[in-house]
C-alpha cells in the first residue's frame, strides 16, 4: 500500500532541495527522519516534516504500521517564482529570484515476513 504527502509552496529552490532529497530515497522512513534531523541543510526540515506526516497518515488513515514503512518515491518540483527588482549601480536595476518548490513523498510497505 502507498501513502502519500506533499508540501507545496516550500520557500527554497528545488535543486537545493533535490540535494537533501537524493540522501533519503528507498530509506526506511524512521531512519530517514532521523538522518534529516542532523543535516545542517535548510530544506532537510521541510523534508523531515513531510515524511513525518506521511507516516502519519499511514498511521491514522489507513491502520498501517508507520515503522514498516520505506520511502519508495520522493521528489520536487518548481513552484511559482516571485520576481522582485533591487537598484544596482549606476542607475540599473538587479533582478531578484526566489524559487518555491513542491515535495511530494510516497511511502510504501516493505513485504510483510
Amino acid at each position: 500500500m502507498e501513502v502519500r504527502a506533499s508540501v507545496r509552496f516550500v520557500s527554497i529552490s528545488p535543486q537545493k532541495l533535490r540535494l537533501v532529497i537524493d540522501q533519503v530515497r528507498g530509506m526506511d522512513a524512521q531512519q530517514a527522519v532521523t538522518t534529516l534531523k542532523f543535516m545542517p541543510q535548510k530544506g532537510a526540515a521541510f523534508v523531515s516534516k513531510a515524511v513525518a506526516s506521511a507516516m502519519a497518515n499511514a498511521e491514522n488513515n489507513f491502520d498501517l504500521d508507520p515503522t514498516s514503512m520505506y520511502v519508495q518515491t520522493i521528489f520536487a518540483d518548481g513552484g511559482p517564482t516571485v520576481k522582485r527588482f533591487k537598484a544596482g549601480a549606476r542607475g540599473r536595476y538587479k533582478p531578484r529570484v526566489r524559487r518555491t518548490s513542491h515535495l511530494t513523498v510516497i511511502l510504501a510497505e516493505r513485504g510483510v515476513k
